[in-house]
């Protein structure tokens, strides 16, 4: 019988009492009891990741007793494989991820569908502007009065997030966000005011969000994995944009305009069902964690060591910190949702881009954004395992995220064709995507005990600026016929909070 074992541990004394190079095994189980014979031990090698790996072979009399049976161990500290297989003829391996992922995997999920959602009334007012006979500065009203509820329920519900965790409060958001998806088309067929109620409830019911996703992480990621957690999220915030962009004008043709909002909402619903029974606001309070991986995640949260009396709302934007991530929110968010509200109507009016092109040309960028975000995620992390510190870290990563979209928007006023508008927002959108690792995770680490409040007060002023970036867009387009203009205000902005970001933000805690 032939058999092997591979270990990789950050804690070898698990399976040794010592870190000997010469382990005495005397004795294994593997499908039945044996003793092993010309025992083959390698060399150990310790790396980065501190892996232990040995190997075994068994004598000529064990094979043949064996032969026909295959077994398979593999053990992890980080609870990334963790599982026993034994089988006859081929061999094969069970192979269990560790639980983290898996939370991380529904987490960007629902920021997905949380997008998207966004993303279908962006593309769907086009035809009920043209049905109702809406003017541009009208039109802007209607895009924006999803921020007019989101801008209250940041707060409140990072408050709610800290108290009682972020599954609950992320539960109740989808239902509710889902719930006025649905209602959205038969809304804007009753009257306007209706619409925009069911619109403002529906900023209402998402502005929970962000903050859920932000707590969940930081709970069950060690800081060293934290900024690829963050990128994996918001990976699918942003391919929510390509999924919107994409799927709304195939069902609005072929379906109507119902089509769209029943799809997402009916995914929200059942998101849910699995949400509910598979995650709990701490990895300590799950079933399903394994030991190792619960070891690996508590030693690397350096916060979670000394616990502190949430600040005041006085005492926490007293301090400079503070303020660098909520002006850094408030930059993002108004580059942000002017393009993602007025993308497609810009190619259209612009470019004379039909609707279905124009949300090509749209989704584009936002696919490279969820790209090039993880990988903003995998360097920052990279960074910090290779010794340098957060604070700097964290300057590196939102410069970037300032000053490249900034540069590209001041380039866009020249473009001449679509196809080289479409590169230009989709480098600005991309390097954007930087600051998820910089002002978004430099939230936990200068507030950790109160990092739903504070993300949420970020959020109510970034909802602010974009309400009136938004609103604004669609004056200048109205007064001026272009838009030229606000591309230029808001490419200063980016540079103005880039300068203020590296004089006073810190990568260590402040509250």
């Amino acid at each position: 019988m032939a058999a092997k074992s591979q270990l990789h541990s950050s804690n070898p004394s698990c399976f040794f009492s010592s870190q000997s190079n010469s382990p005495n095994l005397k004795r294994t189980r593997l499908g039945g009891a044996f003793k092993t014979r010309n025992l083959l031990v390698k060399p150990i090698k310790w790396g980065s990741q501190q892996s232990l790996s040995f190997s075994y072979k068994l004598g000529r009399r064990q094979q043949q007793r064996g032969s026909g049976r295959s077994s398979v161990i593999k053990c992890t500290a980080e609870g990334i494989e963790r599982g026993i297989l034994i089988g006859g003829g081929e061999s094969r391996e069970a192979i269990l991820v560790g639980e983290r992922y898996k939370v991380v995997a529904l987490l960007a999920c629902v920021m997905c569908l949380c997008n998207a959602d966004r993303v279908v009334m962006s593309v769907a007012v086009v035809p009920l502007a043209a049905k109702f006979g809406w003017s541009s500065s009208f039109l802007g009203i209607v895009q924006s009065s999803f921020l007019w509820g989101y801008i209250f329920s940041s707060v409140i519900g990072g408050a709610l997030v800290d108290k009682y965790g972020g599954k609950k409060v992320l539960a109740w958001g989808v239902a509710l966000w889902s719930l006025s998806t649905l209602l959205t088309p038969w809304a804007a067929t009753h009257s306007t005011a209706s619409l925009l109620a069911v619109r403002a409830f529906f900023g209402l019911a998402e502005g929970v969000a962000m903050p859920a996703m932000s707590t969940l992480t930081s709970r069950w990621f060690p800081s060293h994995e934290r900024a690829s957690a963050i990128g994996i999220c918001m990976g699918g915030f942003h391919l929510g944009n390509v999924v919107g962009l994409l799927l709304t004008p195939i069902m609005l043709s072929t379906i109507g305009i119902s089509g769209p909002f029943i799809l997402f909402s009916s995914l929200g619903l059942l998101w849910l069902s699995t949400w509910i029974s598979k995650v709990t606001n701490d990895p300590c309070d799950s079933p399903f964690v394994s030991k190792s991986e619960l070891r690996l995640i508590q030693a690397g949260k350096s916060d979670s060591v000394k616990k502190r009396n949430p600040p005041s709302l006085r005492h926490l934007l007293s301090k400079l910190p503070s303020w660098t991530v909520i002006i850094a929110n408030i930059t993002n968010n108004w580059g942000y949702f002017v393009l993602l509200s007025w993308m497609p109507i810009y190619f259209n009016t612009v470019f004379n881009v039909n609707l279905k092109q124009a949300a090509w040309f749209s989704a584009v960028p936002w696919g490279t954004m969820a790209v090039s975000g993880y990988m903003a995620g995998k360097a920052s992390d990279s960074l910090i395992r290779a010794g340098y510190s957060l604070t700097l870290v964290r300057k590196i990563m939102q410069s970037i995220g300032f000053i490249g979209p900034g540069v590209s928007l001041l380039c866009l006023n020249y473009a001449k064709s679509p196809a080289v508008a479409a590169v230009l927002i989709t480098i600005a959108l991309s390097l954007s995507s930087f600051s998820q690792a910089g002002y978004l995770l430099n939230i936990q680490e200068i507030a950790p005990d109160c990092a739903g409040f504070l993300h949420g007060i970020a959020n109510s002023a970034g909802t602010l600026a974009a309400i009136i970036s938004t609103i604004g867009t669609g004056y200048f387009v109205q007064w001026l016929g272009s838009f030229q203009a606000f591309l230029t205000v808001t490419a200063g902005l980016y540079f103005v909070t880039t300068i203020f970001w590296n004089l006073y933000s810190t990568g260590e805690r402040v509250f």
